[in-house]
């Protein structure tokens, strides 16, 4: 065998072998299955999703496979769909963390969904309260998620003027 004969044969194997582990390596985290919402084509989303955190709550960034979407945790703990629907008024409750307005649905409680109200597009975060807190990752996305600005805001009762029960 000549010497650059050999060369190549090392070269060769050495791709093969570097493909064969990124294969191996990719194959261990399989994308979160997810399905896009039906704004998630809206601008808004992209200038949310180019900024997500890499961990959120301590759990690590996950791949998944539907547009404007994103995950952390494996298993999976936190999942952020962009797009949903803009949230009316509601009776639900209303959190604001570091300037963003959330209203909160514990009706699956352990599991919890917060939806932006006043930001379109809307963004909504389903994420299992046994594995991490709600202040904690609302704080988390609340970097990326402010790129969408508000133009409305939730109000409590004492802001509501009800009508008088003049005769």
């Amino acid at each position: 065998m000549t010497l650059q004969f050999t060369q190549a044969l090392a070269r060769s194997a050495t791709a093969l072998i570097l493909a064969a582990s990124a294969a191996l390596l990719t194959g261990c985290a399989a994308a979160v299955p997810m399905q896009p919402a039906a704004d998630a084509e809206n601008p808004g989303c992209a200038d949310i999703i180019v900024r997500l955190p890499t961990t959120v709550a301590d759990q690590p960034e996950r791949e998944t496979d539907a547009q404007a979407t994103g995950a952390w945790g494996n298993p999976t703990a936190v999942l952020l769909t962009c797009g949903v629907e803009i949230p009316s008024p509601t009776t639900l409750p209303c959190v604001n963390i570091n300037g963003i307005d959330w209203i909160e649905d514990d009706s699956e409680a352990p599991m919890y969904r917060y939806t932006t109200y006043g930001r379109e597009p809307a963004t909504e975060i389903y994420l299992d309260s046994g594995v991490v807190s709600g202040s904690t990752t609302l704080v988390d996305l609340a970097g990326a998620v402010a790129n969408v600005p508000a133009t409305k805001q939730c109000l409590d009762a004492d802001d509501v003027t009800l009508p008088s029960s003049a005769p």
